[in-house]
């Protein structure tokens, strides 16, 4: 095997994809800064305790982990910023109204996601920490979906759901942990004769429930579907309510308004509602966020928090080229008026390359439609297929 090739599941980024992501991750900070989030740029690794703190070790298996050689301690290669940014608004910035962050930066992933995904990811998030109410949900949704538009991605479909659905229904099932586990798996695969078979010996009530939840996905109906055969609970109640509060406000915002009861993505990491949104071509979901308001308790300050994160690296890869005026191409002559003119093209935005003696024949690899041209004195951009 040759030395330089490199592990599965991990690529370069070449110059046109690196372009495209590059202008993407500028055009979302700054949609993020004109609506008051501040960015902050957490460390790539940290000891392993502080990353999996608050997260309900949901990403675990998905962090590398290799020994500190200053300390002796483990530490871990992050694979989602979002912990880290909980830390910083609960450890160090310590204030007390609401704080809105952002962020971008790789993650690695111990396991790729599917057969075609990267294991190296470029995370663009935004949080809100400080308040807990539903309008600091709508905030983050309409942040995400606003952020998406700007990426190119105008028909949305944004799937809500509540994972204060299913947490009653498992204390009221009392399964070990093992068997919840193995639960929560049946239902993210909406695997119902597995749910059934796990299900088999609780109480008929609870045991109907949980098997409705995989088929509650669709429009309004499925709120009024879960409100007239789920059980009575104070909090169930109340997460539907919270589902349809935010729907009313919503509908007219989206594409396309669906509900998932058996969404529980970071089940043990959410503590309300969750979402995610959906475009073609892509199969699985371009944004997806929710609300967490017990991570901070874990660095010392439990605070309300909701976010919503996106991979902006596969969306670069997908995205086609955008249009516009392609490079200058400028020779290699010492002539003040030119140096002049190729500053003067640069502070306008254009680029302009310089052609180095010797590599007129591989003047195509360059980009370059137009040449600065020398006429009646003047140095001037001209089209090459004119020249």
């Amino acid at each position: 095997m040759q030395n330089w090739l490199l592990p599965e599941y991990i690529e370069d980024i070449l110059p046109a994809q690196a372009r495209r992501l590059e202008s993407l991750r500028r055009l979302l900070l700054d949609l993020f800064r004109v609506h008051g989030y501040q960015l902050v740029i957490p460390p790539s690794l940290e000891y392993l305790e502080s990353l999996l703190t608050g997260t309900g070790h949901d990403m675990d298996l998905q962090t590398f982990k290799l020994v500190d050689q200053l300390s002796g301690r483990l530490m871990g290669l992050r694979a989602d910023i979002t912990p880290q940014v909980a830390r910083i608004d609960a450890h160090l910035l310590n204030r007390q109204g609401v704080t809105r962050l952002c962020y971008a930066g790789s993650v690695l992933h111990a396991l790729p996601a599917g057969l075609t995904a990267t294991r190296e990811l470029f995370q663009v998030g935004a949080e809100l920490y400080g308040h807990a109410g539903l309008e600091s949900d709508l905030e983050i949704q309409r942040l995400m979906l606003e952020a998406l538009q700007r990426a190119g991605i105008a028909e949305v479909q944004l799937d809500l759901g509540h994972v204060a659905v299913f947490r009653p229904l498992a204390r009221r099932a009392e399964l070990p942990p093992q068997a919840e586990a193995d639960l929560f798996r049946a239902l993210q695969a909406k695997d119902i004769p597995a749910i059934r078979a796990l299900t088999a010996s609780l109480e008929a009530k609870t045991r109907e429930a949980l098997a409705l939840l995989p088929e509650l996905y669709g429009g309004d109906e499925v709120l009024v579907q879960a409100r007239k055969r789920l059980p009575r609970d104070p909090e169930i109640v109340r997460a539907l309510d919270e589902l349809s509060g935010v729907a009313r406000k919503l509908k007219s915002e989206v594409g396309e308004l669906c509900f998932d009861l058996a969404e529980l993505r970071g089940y043990h990491y959410h503590s309300g509602i969750v979402f995610a949104a959906y475009a073609k071509p892509w199969p699985a979901a371009v944004a997806q966020g929710g609300r967490y308001d017990h991570v901070g308790a874990a660095f010392g300050r439990s605070r309300p928090a909701t976010g919503f994160s996106m991979d902006i690296r596969q969306m670069a890869a997908d995205m086609t080229e955008p249009s516009g005026a392609s490079g200058i191409l400028a020779p290699c002559v010492s002539d003040p008026g030119l140096a002049e003119k190729i500053r003067e093209l640069r502070q306008q935005g254009e680029v302009v390359v310089v052609e180095l003696p010797g590599h007129e024949a591989a003047r195509h690899e360059l980009g370059c439609e137009r040449r600065l041209v020398l006429r009646d004195g003047q140095w001037a951009p001209v089209a090459m297929d004119q020249l």
